[in-house]
């Protein structure tokens, strides 16, 4: 009987657009972006740890880094082998059972491990200012300097039926780009105020290659645009909230360097390309292993080790690199997608964000 409504979930899947349109499009973005490391590669960059200049071992002189989406996948890799490279992590996800969990994995590996838990969710305003308050009030608890030196918005879910935040807005497009940017402006003033050089990576992902929408208004940007067809168009959804992070990555780039007060803040994008997590949870679990054992002889395939590479090069980088785009490992970077440079797409997308960041503020 289960067996039976396995293969009827699967064959249902299989026979919407969404499915295919992932299958085709994203697998072409994804060898596109290999063959461009080939031919393409712009530059590569050393990485430059905590530990190489003026590494404190008193955990509260730490730099400080916040991991969002970090109790699997990606978000756990990083922030182990940021531990590793002498930052106070602070570990922030939906589940607080798993974060304990995550927590005592990365302790029992590396056991001068610094490493702070809390339980937010991207997906709510409301969350991300009560966030805000309780980490600030942990750092003067701690007697730490109210400041932070990375953020890594790597949060991201893959949701293949239709479901809306408490605002109204789709709940993908909440998680995996109103959210980031939300929690990105209201920790600038934090990240303005380090001591030492600053930066914000976005991961993005291949699948922005998809895409060819050139909207960035409200109704784009919450995702309403996108359900007016049959059926929940996951694949635009998700493919737009990445190439958003990446306009978004680009702007907000552009827009520090016309701030005198926070030049010291270097914006990135990282890729980490086709990772096996468990982003793909809600897709049968048959057609998601499909997908890996078909990619696997391409060598495009990587384990959440081997995929944080690129997440951990945009980390790292010199303080100095800014408004780039890596992927591919070993420090590489490349030219995103065409559409990505577009510059009055990213200013609408810049101005309907702030537009709607102030009028959550406001709301709450």
């Amino acid at each position: 009987m289960a067996v039976g409504k396995a293969v009827l979930e699967a064959f249902g899947f299989i026979c919407s657009a969404a499915f295919w349109r992932a299958g085709v499009l994203w697998t072409l973005s994804l060898i596109f972006s290999h063959l461009k490391l080939i031919t393409q590669t712009r530059k590569r960059y050393s990485r430059c740890s905590p530990k190489d200049s003026n590494f404190a071992a008193d955990a509260v002189q730490r730099p400080v880094c916040i991991v969002t989406g970090a109790t699997s996948g990606l978000g756990a890799a990083a922030a182990h082998a940021l531990s590793k490279e002498g930052f106070y992590v602070v570990l922030v996800s939906r589940s607080s059972e798993k974060l304990m969990k995550v927590i005592s994995d990365i302790k029992r590996q590396n056991h001068e491990a610094c490493l702070k838990a809390f339980e937010v969710n991207l997906s709510s305003f409301k969350s991300i200012l009560e966030f805000k308050q309780l980490f600030q009030q942990w750092q003067r608890d701690s007697g730490m300097h109210s400041s932070i030196q990375l953020l890594i918005n790597n949060a991201g879910i893959l949701a293949t039926s239709q479901r809306f935040t408490s605002e109204g807005y789709d709940e993908m497009m909440a998680t995996n780009y109103i959210g980031p940017f939300c929690l990105t402006k209201t920790l600038l003033p934090l990240l303005e105020n380090s001591p030492t050089p600053a930066r914000v990576v976005n991961v993005s992902s291949f699948t922005h290659w998809s895409v060819c929408c050139k909207r960035a208004d409200l109704e784009a940007v919450t995702g309403r645009c996108f359900l007016k067809s049959k059926g929940y168009p996951y694949a635009h959804i998700y493919e737009y909230s990445k190439f958003c992070m990446l306009l978004f990555a680009y702007e907000l780039h552009k827009q520090i360097s016309l701030l005198e007060k926070s030049q010291h803040i270097s914006v990135v994008a990282a890729d980490p390309g086709m990772v096996k997590t468990n982003i793909m949870r809600q897709v049968p679990p048959c057609l998601a292993e499909m997908s890996y054992i078909a990619l696997t002889p391409l060598g495009v395939v990587r384990s959440s080790e081997e995929g944080v590479s690129s997440v951990l090069d945009a980390a790292l980088a010199p303080p100095e690199v800014s408004g780039v785009y890596f992927f591919g490992g070993n420090g590489r970077t490349l030219n995103s997608s065409p559409l990505s440079y577009n510059a009055n797409l990213a200013k609408e997308l810049w101005t309907t964000s702030c537009n709607l960041f102030e009028e959550l503020q406001m709301a709450s």
